[in-house]
């Protein structure tokens, strides 16, 4: 073991004792059962829709019991760093309302709250566990430690640095010395409890009672001395800032239920008081017949900005991410289902899948509940960000806006659901605005076409209707001006008679109706033509015609 005035001398001379910060971060007052939670992202790639999963369900047992969810940046791994990382964790909490009580931002009593700015804490306790002989120096090179792994291969034993593997383990006080003299690069490393056969037990939020192996390696708690600022590995820095943030529920993915007895003796060995961890499944993606991770890689749909780039309202992912956690927030209405807690031990073992068809009926039904202005708002927003001219044309047009949401919407008690999330209002609202609108050319455009019509008739059909048009607002009175013409120009009554004689007639009721709503609307499929027409007005409709008749 080193001399303590050795160790000293590898750490800043003002670095305080324990003490220290367990005076500047006491437990914290809160009511009895309070959950102190925290969401610790990684600015090493884009936030994982599977974290805002997570997040969610820290901010929701967080606030119910009286307690805090704080947001923690876990940047120690700083040569991974993706540029623009923060900027996203910033926007997707913001997009889906998962504010923090404390966070880089907003600050609080228990910061830093970036790992990077919490250096001289971590030192401290580092050179606690050297004092105390829970921890030593490691000089061991890359290629030592491949070659230590190549001969463990060969021997078919468990992998690691523990034991008779671990170099430095038990080196002498003058072989580390002649080591720090010659100005060599080490790491600090966890000295791992002897007795490396036990078993260890911990009792998951989740799972229930969970028996482990214990931990035999002695892990890299500080890394390499020749990088600055001296930070330490995930493992050592999650036990130092959970205890001193006062957290005492952990919430995160199933991949860190082997990595609890490692933390579970740093905690012993730091004299930390355990927390609670609970361990949730992934969320899944069916491929075939079988079911894998939601991929970052191979999977748009696993990164927070695919939802906000295409508008999926942030209410209708948070019901669809609340009902995976539980089963039984999905059988309620949105409104309920976001009021409603989160409970644990409804959280399944298994992972539940991300299905998108589903997620665009749930978003649809929300939208549909909408008012038109509600709409409007959130479509002026969005396209603010991801529509530039979009956003020009409802800033143009925004009574028109509202007339066209109006149309098989207001008033009825089965409204439309063709918005599944805004990106889908080009598609389903654009024909009602010039600027918008796909004009056809003539009759010999390819829609037209396809209807099968003569082309002397849909001249005629549409002159007729253009020469006759009445503008009015009872719906049946204006299809009926359709019905005639369609009859006067040789159409059959129904598709069945047509169908029965098809060389007798130049179409059906539908095919003149088909013409109208094409040269309209642009396409075969829209809401009701005749509420469109009072939508767009009586000079627009006729504008829209004029092709077709010359």
């Amino acid at each position: 073991m080193l001399d303590r005035a050795v160790i000293d001398a590898l750490f800043p001379a003002d670095l305080p004792e324990p003490q220290h910060w367990e005076q500047q971060y006491p437990a914290r007052e809160l009511p009895e059962g309070a959950l102190v939670t925290r969401f610790g992202p990684s600015p090493t790639g884009f936030v994982h829709i599977g974290g805002i999963y997570v997040a969610t369900i820290d901010q929701d047992l967080a606030r119910r019991t009286g307690g805090r969810y704080l947001v923690r940046i876990e940047d120690t791994d700083q040569s991974r760093e993706v540029e623009g990382a923060l900027e996203q964790f910033g926007r997707a909490f913001d997009y889906f309302g998962l504010s923090a009580d404390e966070d880089v931002d907003r600050g609080g009593d228990y910061g830093p709250y970036a790992q990077s700015a919490r250096e001289r804490i971590y030192l401290t306790y580092v050179r606690e566990l050297l004092r105390q002989g829970r921890a030593y120096l490691d000089f061991a090179t890359k290629d030592e430690l491949s070659d230590i792994t190549k001969r463990q291969q060969a021997q078919k034993v468990a992998p690691g640095y523990y034991g008779r593997w671990s170099l430095w383990r038990n080196a002498t006080a003058e072989q580390v010395q002649a080591k720090l003299d010659a100005g060599e690069p080490y790491v600090v490393r966890f000295r791992a409890p002897d007795d490396t056969g036990r078993r260890t037990r911990f009792t998951d939020a989740i799972r229930g009672e969970i028996e482990a192996e214990a931990n035999r390696n002695d892990v890299v708690v500080l890394k390499s001395s020749e990088q600055s600022p001296r930070l330490p590995t995930y493992h050592f820095a999650h036990a130092v800032d959970d205890h001193l943030m006062r957290v005492n529920l952990v919430i995160r993915g199933d991949e860190w239920i082997s990595s609890v007895p490692v933390h579970q003796q740093l905690f012993e060995a730091l004299g930390f008081e355990p927390i609670t961890y609970a361990h949730i499944a992934p969320l899944m993606k069916q491929e075939g017949s079988s079911k894998r991770k939601l991929s970052k890689r191979k999977d748009p749909e696993a990164g927070v900005d695919f939802y906000i780039e295409a508008g999926y309202p942030a209410a209708a992912v948070l019901y669809y991410l609340r009902g995976l956690a539980n089963g039984r927030l999905a059988e309620l209405p949105l409104e309920q289902a976001l009021a409603e807690p989160i409970q644990l031990a409804n959280c399944g073992v298994a992972g539940p899948l991300v299905d998108l068809v589903k997620l665009d009926a749930l978003s649809a039904d929300h939208i549909a509940t909408l008012s038109g202005q509600e709409i409007l708002d959130a479509m002026l927003v969005w396209a603010e960000r991801f529509d530039q001219d979009l956003r020009k044309v409802l800033d143009a047009e925004p009574e028109l806006a509202l007339r066209g949401l109006a149309v098989e919407r207001d008033g009825v008690d089965n409204p439309r659901k063709d918005l599944r999330k805004w990106s889908d209002f080009r598609a389903a609202y654009g024909f009602f605005f010039p600027q918008l609108h796909e004009a056809v050319t003539g009759v010999d455009d390819e829609r037209i076409t396809a209807l099968g019509v003569p082309a002397d008739v849909v001249r005629a059909l549409v002159r007729d209707f253009v020469d006759g048009y009445q503008h009015v607002e009872d719906g049946q009175e204006w299809f009926n001006q359709i019905r005639e013409l369609a009859a006067k120009h040789g159409f059959a009554r129904n598709a069945k008679e047509y169908k029965k004689d098809p060389e007798n007639f130049p179409g059906s009721i539908r095919e003149a109706s088909q013409i109208i709503r094409i040269a309209i609307t642009g396409s075969t499929r829209s809401p009701d033509l005749h509420a469109i027409t009072q939508a767009i007005g009586q000079e627009e409709t006729l504008r829209r015609l004029a092709p077709l008749t010359a």
